[in-house]
């Protein structure tokens, strides 16, 4: 195997790079980012302040695994039939193997387009720098991001206004009951919750939501969720849905080029879908990092999610299904787990949401009773007296 190009310095690409001489692999390994920064984690941008960067790997650590980072660097284009990357600049980098990583960008509806968004390191500390006691924040989006900054900013003294088109928070993501818990804590910290309000237009200061009311603020922030970073696979032909379509390998319709993290659409239990997710998008890289030395196996981790907002952490093992009900598991202290179960009796999502680390352990055990599709008793789930873990020792025996 001759040099591999990735295109994208965020978590997926950076552990790709990584894994690729983990490996063994001993070509070149070129990794191209956008941004000037060394590759840092995202999901604390949201989290803490001020916005420092937690980067990923020191800067020494690249030259020592043979990794030539190129940062700053925009890729214009893949000539699949010359196998070539070419950069902006003009150079041209030639590749056996590519691994496309670039990741998502922020979506903004019609009406939207004079938000501020938060995807960056960049993007954070302009959002930031903006916030002091007094400031009004107004963030349009009721998902992990949106209620994250709001809790920052609650912490800056900010005043908060979350706009949600839904009738609850993080709707696609979390059950009913997490949701209302999540909203009760953000109201006891002053957050005022606009649910079930579509937004029709910014205005600089002010928002028109679609029944006409008005809201004033000196900030404001498009949290609404991501759009897949397409762009380079469509210009150069590579099958496009919801993401870069590839398949259980994390394969393209080109077998020479790969894509993974959160610009990927992929199959999973018989559904394609595409997970924006810290977890999902450093698993992949491990697993295209692999299948471009050849491995066969399908990608198949259980998909988990975290969100910490105030002194709650919720997580997610699965993907939930609104069709299935939820067995209730209370852990004391407020913290509590929804399992759901399917038409074969098998554990297919664990949601949770507790103080620090309450629901980390179950939810983590929960998650291994999936990846080894265990039908456990209902009762003994929802059962606190029952450490799970003898659940998965005994369906293991």
């Amino acid at each position: 195997m001759g040099d591999i190009v990735i295109i994208g310095a965020g978590e997926c690409g950076v552990r790709a790079a990584f894994a690729l001489r983990e490996a063994g692999h001993a070509g070149g390994v070129f990794l191209v980012g956008e941004e000037p920064h060394l590759p840092y984690e995202r999901p604390p941008l949201s989290k803490t302040a001020p916005a420092t960067p937690k980067v990923i790997a020191e800067e020494p650590r690249y030259a020592e695994a043979g990794i030539e980072l190129m940062l700053g660097s925009r890729v214009e284009g893949i000539d699949r039939a010359a196998r070539c990357v070419q950069l902006t600049d003009g150079r041209a980098l030639r590749y056996d193997r590519l691994l496309i990583a670039t990741g998502a960008r922020a979506r903004r509806f019609p009406g939207m387009e004079a938000t501020r968004t938060l995807r960056s390191l960049d993007d954070a500390r302009a959002i930031l720098d903006a916030l002091a006691p007094g400031r009004r924040l107004a963030v349009i989006g009721g998902g992990f991001i949106g209620l994250e900054l709001a809790a920052t900013a609650r912490k800056l003294g900010a005043e908060v206004t979350v706009v949600e088109a839904a009738g609850r928070l993080m709707a696609r993501i979390v059950p009913p009951e997490i949701a209302e818990t999540m909203a009760e804590r953000h109201r006891a910290e002053g957050v005022e919750l606009v649910l079930g309000a579509g937004v029709t237009d910014v205005r600089g200061d002010r928002i028109t939501l679609a029944d006409n009311r008005m809201i004033e603020a000196d900030l404001v922030v498009a949290g609404v969720g991501a759009v897949p970073e397409t762009r380079l696979a469509a210009q150069a032909g590579l099958e496009i849905s919801d993401g870069i379509a590839v398949d259980g390998r994390l394969a393209t319709s080109d077998p020479n080029i790969f894509a993974a993290g959160d610009c990927c659409s992929f199959p999973l239990n018989g559904a394609r879908v595409r997970l924006e997710s810290w977890r999902c998008a450093q698993d992949q890289g491990a697993h295209a990092a692999r299948a471009m030395l050849g491995a066969e196996e399908a990608f198949s981790r259980i998909p988990w999610f975290w969100s910490d907002q105030y002194d709650l952490t919720l997580q997610v093992a699965g993907l939930p299904d609104a069709s299935l009900g939820h067995i209730r598991r209370e852990l004391g202290g407020g913290a509590f787990i929804l399992f759901q179960i399917d038409r074969q009796g098998r554990l297919v999502c664990a949601s949770g949401v507790g103080t620090g680390n309450a629901v980390a352990k179950d939810i983590r055990i929960s998650e291994m009773l999936m990846e080894k599709n265990i039908a456990p008793d209902p009762d003994r789930l929802a059962d606190p007296a029952v450490n799970l873990k003898t659940i998965l020792k005994e369906k293991k025996a």
